[in-house]
């Protein structure tokens, strides 16, 4: 493989982390994540054996909407070490990136921790990854930039929505159960608007609103931002970048014809590697 410039985990990983004690409660971490525009926290824990405090789990968007607003728990009662992911999934510093893709993609997460031993040393995301093979010059997706309207290949035709008159829960039960990141939201037979894990964290838990009555329209980004079929996936990660988002609606003549995420924009990352990152897994 033809070494990047720049391709290495540590090269992209954030080192300033934000990290809560396991009995945080989610409206705190909710307040947080809307606060510092963050769509993930790092759960610390006593360690008994050692008699010492580790990094042991992460809370991310995803997990409040799934195991918290979907399930009807109570947010001022329930705690990180209620939900959070652990133990942790890791990668080290010196690992390619395109190894972050592949692992990424096996676990269905959208966050890595970065560790050295037993050091936390950073996490990656979904988006820093968009950044290195999306953004860099001569990355893997750039293969792309020659295909016929990308933006089609990538782009996923089945169209998830709710109505506007429904209410945050429905919308995080919906999520939970399709296991996807946001809806459309439909109002007179239109499509008027989007709503994300990030609106029902940020918008609702953070201020402490009930799912149960609060209804999509009040939470839902509209207009919908979209972008054209025919441009370019640089494009795409452009304006994602920009809006802070990591939806778009695909449109063809003014019409909707799908959805983009900041996932389907390295689902195709490197795809001959991925032989040489399985035999390295094995390996390890």
């Amino acid at each position: 493989m033809t070494t990047v410039s720049g391709q290495h985990v540590s090269d992209y990983m954030h080192r300033q982390l934000e990290v809560v004690p396991q009995d945080t409660s989610v409206v705190t971490v909710a307040t947080r994540m809307r606060t510092h525009s963050i769509g993930s926290v790092l759960i610390e824990c006593f360690d008994r054996p050692h008699n010492d405090c580790r990094i042991a789990g992460i809370v991310t968007e995803t997990d409040l909407v799934a195991k918290v607003l979907a399930p009807g728990r109570v947010p001022s009662r329930t705690s990180m070490a209620d939900i959070m992911s652990s133990p942790l999934i890791t990668i080290a510093p010196d690992r390619p990136m395109v190894d972050a893709s592949h692992l990424m993609q096996n676990k269905n997460i959208r966050h890595l921790v970065v560790t050295e031993g037993t050091d936390v040393l950073g996490i990656i995301s979904m988006r820093d990854l968009v950044r290195h093979f999306v953004d860099a010059d001569g990355g893997p997706v750039q293969a792309l930039t020659n295909v016929y309207r990308p933006l089609s290949v990538l782009m996923k035709t089945a169209i998830e929505t709710i109505g506007s008159d429904e209410t945050a829960l429905d919308a995080a039960q919906r999520m939970a159960d399709k296991h996807i990141g946001a809806l459309f939201v439909m109002e007179a037979d239109e499509l008027v608007g989007i709503i994300t894990e990030g609106d029902l964290v940020r918008k609702l838990l953070a201020y402490q609103l009930d799912p149960q009555t609060l209804r999509v329209g009040a939470l839902m980004n509209s207009p919908l931002l979209d972008i054209d079929i025919n441009r370019t996936i640089r494009d795409a990660s452009e304006r994602m970048s920009a809006k802070r988002i990591r939806h778009l609606a695909v449109t063809e003549h003014e019409k909707v014809v799908g959805v983009l995420s900041i996932r389907d924009l390295v689902k195709m990352v490197a795809i001959r590697d991925r032989p040489d990152f399985l035999k390295r897994e094995s390996t390890a």
